[in-house]
């Protein structure tokens, strides 16, 4: 039986750009390797999973979805996956919540989501430790740049409360709320609550941040939280479909998700989640691997983050990156390898977007007629279009090619 090697690149497909001749980035990138592995595969599309009230496909969903969880049944939470991404170990009955430190007015209002995204934030993370009110401990652990995990460890918890974060600057701050009237989520609710007026408090007053106000920076000075889950038992990976399976990704979130799912994490020096990440080695450590596990998850996200900027050039220029060190995946034996993306991220529109992600799958011993892969072309490949929860059993049709 054949290996599975698993590229995800992070929105990686998106609508036509005019600044590029009415061309994706994906499209206008110079891509002879993937194209190679088009050319000698076979290719279609994926359509990806995200809930019927969802306006487009969330990261940490729509891995769900391609890995063939269904998020209705499996989903927990973004900040689960987040804070086990960092290496905060949760207990039974924890609550998980995702941080961002941010700058607000003194109304409380939003001026940045990120404050300018700061990168130093452990002295910030340390004096807000050791908080506990009304016999809940709240942990909180730095994560990249401005981002950090937060960690409500009690009795009497609920995942059910509303978020914090508004996802818009010029707005106040959201005051936590129970999503229903229980006991629990009304508790839950009322000591975040507590917890975020003392924390803004001491961020307020903190040295770091009065040194940025005078350098003329944005304190960090705000926990805006969001996406509060509780760790479920969720059936491994290789109890689902009897393969060991590791992840090898830069970013918290995806490492939290393999987690989740019983993946082992490779470290990898130099994978960072960001531009700079160290490709060569993430293809390297790949196939290094490849000869100890079944099926290995390798995520690539700065895709995802230059289109969130408006940086199509960029997206350009970092998918011709990625083409330059994969083509070291058509030198595997035995191993099927598949390219393909968790959603579209649309730089015109600064955020994710809807849309078919392209999929291609080399390995197998068979051709279509695709040439270059790109959105437009996958989608007259053999593989037609795929709901991403069947993903999974696709790939194990075309293993025993």
């Amino acid at each position: 039986m054949k290996k599975i090697l698993f590229i995800v690149i992070d929105g990686l497909g998106e609508k036509p750009i005019p600044q590029l001749n009415n061309q994706t980035p994906l499209e206008a990138a110079t891509t002879p390797n993937l194209d190679y592995l088009a050319k000698n595969g076979v290719c279609g599309v994926v359509q990806p999973f995200k809930f019927s009230w969802q306006p487009y496909p969330t990261s940490d969903v729509a891995h769900l979805g391609l890995f063939g969880y269904d998020p209705k049944k499996y989903y927990l939470g973004r900040g689960v996956y987040e804070v086990s991404g960092i290496g905060m170990k949760l207990k039974e009955g924890d609550i998980a919540l995702r941080v961002n430190f941010g700058t607000v007015d003194k109304n409380l209002k939003i001026f940045d989501r990120r404050a300018q995204r700061i990168e130093d934030t452990q002295p910030l993370v340390k004096s807000c430790q050791g908080i506990k009110i009304k016999g809940v401990e709240f942990i909180l652990k730095k994560s990249y740049g401005h981002r950090a995990g937060l960690i409500l460890r009690g009795k009497n918890l609920s995942p059910e409360i509303t978020d914090g974060d508004p996802h818009k600057i010029g707005v106040k701050v959201r005051k936590i709320k129970p999503k229903r009237k229980s006991e629990s989520a009304e508790f839950t609710a009322n000591i975040l609550n507590q917890f975020l007026e003392k924390t803004h408090k001491i961020l307020e007053k903190h040295p770091l941040n009065k040194k940025r106000v005078k350098q003329g920076l944005l304190p960090a000075n705000y926990l805006l939280v969001r996406g509060a889950g509780q760790l479920k038992k969720v059936p491994s990976f290789k109890q689902k479909y009897g393969l060991s399976a590791a992840c090898i990704a830069g970013g918290a979130l995806y490492k939290g998700i393999a987690k989740v799912l019983g993946m082992k994490i490779i470290r990898v020096p130099g994978a960072t989640g960001k531009p700079n990440t160290n490709l060569k080695n993430k293809f390297f450590y790949a196939k290094k691997f490849l000869k100890q596990y079944d099926f290995i998850f390798l995520h690539i996200k700065a895709t995802d983050n230059l289109a969130e900027d408006g940086n199509f050039l960029g997206k350009k220029m970092f998918i011709e990156k990625i083409d330059k060190k994969i083509s070291t995946v058509s030198k595997l034996n035995n191993t099927l390898v598949i390219v393909t993306a968790d959603h579209n991220t649309c730089s015109l529109l600064k955020r994710h977007c809807n849309g078919a992600v392209p999929l291609l799958i080399w390995g197998a011993n068979k051709k279509d007629d695709v040439s270059h892969f790109s959105e437009k072309d996958c989608k007259n490949g053999m593989l037609k279009k795929i709901p991403a929860l069947n993903l999974m059993k696709k790939i194990f049709d075309w293993q025993n090619f």
